[in-house]
């Protein structure tokens, strides 16, 4: 086994004398238990997880699930981008969601605007579904439609070559579908993105680079 368990661990005894877990030698990717939890996985807002480090190939199609939670109303959720132009990036901006897709020709953004600037901000779940087929691009929010017209149809890959970066990006990495910098600061879970038949369900412990990220842990009220 090499990777860590997504776990509490408490009242650990060692030759029957008590682990003193305040005061540790080093300490590495592990965070305070909370009394009420939740599945998910908690982003503090100072760093992302990264993920497929081989790089995620977008190209025509992909569909994107996730569920989030958060009280802020600024935060990267997503970004996949290439050495060019071509890129996808989803973000919340003042309250609003935005799904941007660039397959090289320009970038064009579907906005999911609530009528209230803080309703997607409140320290409730919500649903996210982002879909690109093609040149089209849709969004929907907790059953909420959007979609937007493409006035470049004839392009329709997204060459992208990059890891998935989640909940921000590290500050030399180049995101190309992405406006805002600032470090999602909540939970996410059930992050899926399906290409036609094949689906990827992303576990965040299994991430090569975690940066203020603590995996299956998410506080049951905001810390």
């Amino acid at each position: 086994v090499t990777h860590s368990i997504p776990a509490c661990i408490g009242s650990m005894t060692l030759n029957s004398k008590q682990v003193d877990k305040e005061s540790p030698v080093s300490i590495f990717a592990v965070n305070k238990c909370y009394e009420t939890v939740q599945d998910g996985t908690f982003f503090d807002g100072s760093g992302f997880a990264a993920l497929v480090r081989e790089g995620y190939k977008v190209r025509s199609d992909v569909n994107i699930t996730l569920e989030f939670r958060t009280t802020a109303v600024h935060g990267v959720l997503l970004g996949v981008s290439s050495a060019k132009v071509d890129a996808i990036g989803l973000e919340i901006v003042h309250g609003k969601v935005l799904f941007h897709v660039n397959n090289g020709a320009g970038r064009i953004t579907a906005t999911y605007e609530p009528r209230g600037t803080n309703s997607l901000c409140d320290g409730k779940w919500h649903k996210l579904q982002a879909n690109k087929s093609k040149h089209r691009i849709s969004l929907i929010i907790d059953g909420n439609l959007v979609h937007t017209d493409n006035p470049y149809m004839q392009s329709t890959s997204a060459d992208t070559n990059n890891p998935i970066y989640v909940g921000g990006y590290p500050a030399d990495v180049k995101q190309n579908c992405l406006t805002s910098k600032s470090s999602f600061r909540g939970c996410l879970r059930n992050l899926v993105l399906t290409k036609g038949q094949h689906t990827d369900l992303f576990d965040f412990s299994r991430a090569f680079d975690l940066r203020g990220v603590f995996p299956h842990s998410c506080p049951g009220a905001e810390h």
